[in-house]
């Protein structure tokens, strides 16, 4: 599997997202798109966006919400106040032979949904909704009955899937719960003929070292910024 070719759609993960495998979940204004509520708060506009489409987009989202532009490198209009700007990294699958998947995976699906929430309160993985899950398959591990792990599936450009929401408990750490739940998606994703991906803070210097144990390479450097309607 060679990581350098069709990574055309990993420029604009959010976008293509919503033009394609997630346009199911997606509202739009003109040229303009973002997830629906309690799903993402990913918004996207085009490579060059004009003043008309950040109306449409002003409008879509609303006065004073969040304009979560993920790695997006387009500039808003004056007016639009800088809300988050955080440095990262985005890493590709390196297509080293996968694993079977790993024991002690279990299924989250809608019923798990309040202690997935509890758990991505108590460890911030970064965005998580009341309807996130529905991006994708999520799993877990239980310790005593008690889901203290988990990783999921959330941005689907053509030929990729992005794994996110990683994130173990503090009382659980130090078990390798993320590398078997990691191991455990990069299966089902390279079954299915695609490629993983993903996206981490530069300065989380521990889950970079995890992710390239696990067979990730850094492709490039990315900025996650969002901004507040005027």
């Amino acid at each position: 599997m060679s990581v350098d070719q069709d990574v055309v759609a990993l420029d604009d993960p959010v976008g293509a997202s919503l033009r394609g495998r997630h346009a199911h979940l997606a509202r739009r204004l003109g040229r303009a798109a973002a997830y629906v509520p309690e799903v993402s708060t990913f918004a996207a506009v085009s490579a060059d966006p004009d003043a008309a489409e950040w109306d449409d987009l002003a409008r879509l989202l609303g006065r004073g919400e969040l304009a979560d532009m993920f790695s997006s490198p387009a500039a808003p209009p004056p007016g639009w106040d800088p809300v988050f700007v955080l440095d990262g990294l985005q890493m590709v699958w390196s297509g080293r032979p996968v694993e079977d998947e790993p024991g002690g995976v279990v299924e989250l699906g809608a019923d798990h949904v309040p202690e997935m929430l509890d758990l991505a309160a108590r460890t911030r993985p970064g965005p998580f909704w009341a309807r996130t899950r529905e991006l994708g398959a999520y799993v877990g591990v239980r310790e005593n009955g008690r889901l203290v792990a988990m990783a999921g599936e959330r941005l689907r450009p053509p030929g990729w899937t992005e794994l996110s929401a990683v994130c173990t408990a503090p009382e659980a750490r130090g078990r390798g719960h993320a590398a078997r739940l990691v191991r455990a998606l990069v299966a089902r994703v390279v079954a299915r003929d695609e490629r993983p991906f993903l996206h981490v803070a530069e300065a989380n210097t521990s889950a970079i070292g995890l992710y390239g144990r696990l067979g990730f390479e850094v492709r490039e450097p990315v900025t996650f910024r969002g901004f507040r309607v005027p």
